[in-house]
């Protein structure tokens, strides 16, 4: 099949619906709490009763005006929402309230890189919108029927749409990624695939290299992890591929996703199938332009200008920062224990080490930690003052984690703090040349790479607490060289 495809070029857009941050839907008072008991999240607003009418949620605006202006775009002072015409059981009006000739936003783009020696690639971001979402149809709770939980019609959705800038499978994942963090970032979504409150489409199509028109494009629905989309678009594109190259005809029509393959569903619809026209029930969306340049001068830091921070202020190296920047919580986590403690190097290596590890074993977020970012600055603070082995230090730790209490109250209470008292480590020492006579005798012949064998048997004797440099040398005192 690498044949076939080889005389070919991808093009893929992308259509990225998220779910905005709001405790209420985007045009009543509707929780949009998720998991809750199915369709008890709901009124005669979203239930699209008779009588009842929308009333947009100021917030739901403000996080979506800031999302546009986060990726460049012009956010236009007039918007108007529009009703989307299909016919689907989980969206009770027989329409989607969305946005259409006249949306949120236009422009924009998104920066990625794929290789360290590549320069960066530019996608271009057509238009941001917003929209409610519809509910939610449920096909494993009775046999051989659908069941429909309309909690989530309404909840407040953008949609973000992509230039066809992307060529490869491996540019449309580092696109959603790069999205994905500038979305946690601007704290106007939580993201969550798995949720359901980050969905992508997929638009994709196949050229001969080298032309410049475009081929007829599929969407590809029904994706719920980024590796999914990767694999969903190779698989598509090696479809059209070998359509094109038997002579055949690719059709616009939306494709689903079952996690191998793709397969078709419906003819894709075209504007005019949705028969758009102006909402009657909302007023235009009038925007003051002073408005927008306070939401512009409030935006928080974005992770570009986050990692050029890191690099700047602290004096990490490329990786170290990428690992810390990956998400806004792991960054506040970070600089919670480097400004305290003073040693940006040492918090960066606790939090990428013991921090992360322990996250992933209890499978915890850092919401949850026990571990405040103050207190393990006291522990760094501790092993810099002398007072905490580093063996130690892990120890107190650990039981940080588990108990939530401070550094000094864990190492006072387990006996941790390190010993620097001549007379107690010379009588560690003794004891352990007395249980490895063999180890001692050659030693004191000259081999003297056994001295960290002896210093570690202390030091284990100890239980990490031993003064490691006064250790070795009251060595060298008992064993001149």
């Amino acid at each position: 099949m690498s044949g076939v495809t080889d005389a070919y070029e991808m093009v893929v857009g992308l259509e990225v619906h998220v779910q905005l941050k709001t405790r209420t839907k985007a045009f009543c008072g509707c929780s949009t709490e998720y998991g809750a008991p199915p369709n008890t999240n709901t009124c005669p607003v979203c239930l699209a009763l008779p009588g009842a009418l929308p009333v947009l949620n100021e917030h739901a605006v403000l996080l979506a005006t800031r999302t546009a202006l986060a990726l460049g775009c012009t956010v236009n002072p007039v918007s108007v929402f529009a009703r989307k015409n299909y016919f689907y059981p989980d969206l009770p009006k027989g329409y989607q309230i969305s946005q259409f000739d006249k949306p949120l936003a236009l422009g924009g783009c998104v920066q990625i890189g794929i290789r360290e020696d590549q320069s960066p690639i530019t996608i271009g971001v057509t238009r941001v919108h917003m929209e409610e979402d519809a509910g939610k149809s449920i096909h494993d709770r009775f046999s051989g029927a659908t069941a429909i939980d309309l909690n989530r019609a309404g909840v407040p959705l953008i949609e973000i749409v992509s230039e066809p800038d992307m060529r490869t499978h491996e540019e449309a994942g580092a696109y959603l990624r790069v999205l994905k963090q500038l979305l946690e970032y601007m704290d106007v979504s939580d993201v969550s695939m798995e949720e359901g409150s980050l969905r992508v489409d997929a638009n994709v199509s196949a050229r001969i290299r080298g032309e410049t028109e475009l081929g007829t494009k599929t969407e590809v629905k029904n994706m719920n992890s980024f590796s999914g989309v990767e694999r969903a678009l190779q698989s598509e594109f090696a479809r059209q591929c070998a359509l094109l190259a038997s002579g055949g005809t690719v059709v616009q029509q939306t494709m689903i996703w079952d996690g191998a393959t793709v397969r078709p569903a419906r003819a894709k619809e075209g504007s005019h199938d949705y028969r758009y026209f102006p909402e009657p029930d909302l007023p235009p969306l009038i925007l003051d332009t002073d408005w927008i340049a306070k939401v512009r001068h409030d935006l928080p830091e974005s992770p570009d200008a986050r990692r050029a921070r890191f690099k700047s202020e602290y004096g990490l190296g490329d990786y170290d920062v990428d690992v810390l920047t990956a998400s806004p919580q792991v960054a506040e986590y970070f600089e919670g224990v480097a400004r305290p403690s003073g040693d940006a190097k040492a918090a960066a290596n606790w939090v990428m080490g013991e921090v992360l590890a322990a996250l992933k074993v209890n499978g915890e977020t850092l919401q949850g930690f026990r571990v405040r970012p103050a207190d393990l600055a006291s522990l760094l603070e501790m092993i810099a003052g002398d007072k905490l082995t580093h063996t130690a230090a892990k120890q107190v730790f650990a039981s940080m984690v588990k108990t939530g209490d401070r550094a000094e109250q864990v190492a006072e209470r387990e006996g941790l703090l390190k010993v620097g008292d001549d007379g107690q480590l010379a009588t560690w020492l003794e004891e352990v040349l007395a249980e490895h006579p063999a180890e001692a005798q050659r030693f004191a012949s000259g081999e003297r790479k056994l001295q960290g064998v002896l210093v570690g048997a202390v030091m284990k004797k100890s239980k990490g607490r031993a003064d490691a440099k006064k250790l070795n040398q009251l060595l060298a005192e008992r064993f001149p060289a």
